[in-house]
């Protein structure tokens, strides 16, 4: 079902009429869909389920592309980004372009739903701003980071599961529930992949977040462990270009502490919580799907 997500995506964007913004959109790298894949679970394989699925999962491409552009990212999933091949005018153009048309194709749905993934892009929006101010200095407030990653991350996977239940008749509320701690989880674990994977795996530099001024949640846990020495040490590698001992310091430091094994326990108290409000559904799917993004490796 998701190749009907794929091709009604990109009829979508060969409808705006225009050769050269096809050619862009078919140079995105595309991701897990797992927006997609969740909504297609929860509200079976019907033509509105398909229809939300390809209007999400542009409008999280458009986002995407916005992003790249902010953190100076020069791949995306192991392949270049569009701004790194055409310059960052280009990748905001097509994030705008995807985002237009994505809204348009959502207003064609039922109005609830569209006002539930009008409103996780509003809180993506303000998530990224967040992000942005937090960049500037070391953040030691693990509710910052939680309320940052909720929005920029979480909302829209809350968002589709929402959306996905009212269109299935299902209670919206449960739904809500594990798909706000599934995209909590997501994040929590891609935070740590950046710290335990290599280049090759990741598809981007390791250790890049902490390069780039974000403080994430096996940070936070680490901090609060080191020494005063310790911690003034990390805070002056803070947002710069690390050497190898630098960054083998970190990787050490999080071992010692423990800080991995804690914001990974976190993220699968998260996910625990998340099935728990759907067990009376026996859906054996969702509970893959869970799974599926914490134990992941990239």
């Amino acid at each position: 079902m998701l190749e009907k997500v794929e091709l009604l995506m990109k009829s979508h964007i060969e409808a705006i009429g225009d050769s050269h913004v096809l050619g862009l959109y078919e140079k995105v790298p595309k991701g897990k869909r797992l927006r997609a894949k969740l909504i297609l679970k929860i509200a079976s394989q019907n033509q509105q389920a398909i229809e939300l699925a390809a209007v999400v999962e542009l409008i999280h491409a458009a986002s995407l592309l916005h992003d790249d552009v902010i953190d100076d990212a020069l791949t995306r999933r192991g392949e270049d980004s569009i701004n790194a091949l055409f310059g960052n005018k280009t990748s905001i153009m097509l994030g705008d372009i995807l985002y237009a048309k994505g809204f348009f194709e959502l207003s064609k749905l039922p109005s609830q739903v569209a006002q539930i993934i009008s409103n996780a892009v509003v809180q993506l929006s303000t998530g990224e701003l967040l992000d942005v101010e937090l960049a500037h200095e070391f953040n030691t407030n693990a509710e910052l980071y939680f309320d940052m990653i909720y929005k920029k991350t979480a909302s829209l996977i809350e968002a589709s599961a929402t959306a996905a239940a009212y269109l299935a008749h299902k209670d919206v509320h449960k739904y809500a529930i594990y798909g706000k701690n599934l995209g909590l989880a997501f994040q929590i674990i891609d935070d740590i992949l950046d710290i335990t994977q290599n280049a090759q795996t990741l598809g981007k530099p390791a250790l890049n977040d902490f390069k780039e001024g974000k403080t994430t949640l096996p940070y936070l846990y680490m901090y609060e462990k080191l020494t005063q020495i310790e911690q003034e040490k990390l805070l002056a590698l803070f947002a710069k270009t690390l050497s190898e001992d630098e960054a083998s310091w970190i990787q050490a430091k999080m071992q010692d502490t423990q800080a991995i094994t804690q914001a990974i326990q976190h993220a699968k108290k998260l996910g625990e919580e998340a099935l728990q409000m759907i067990a009376d559904e026996g859906s054996t799917d969702l509970e893959n799907i869970m799974k599926a993004m914490i134990e992941r490796e990239f």
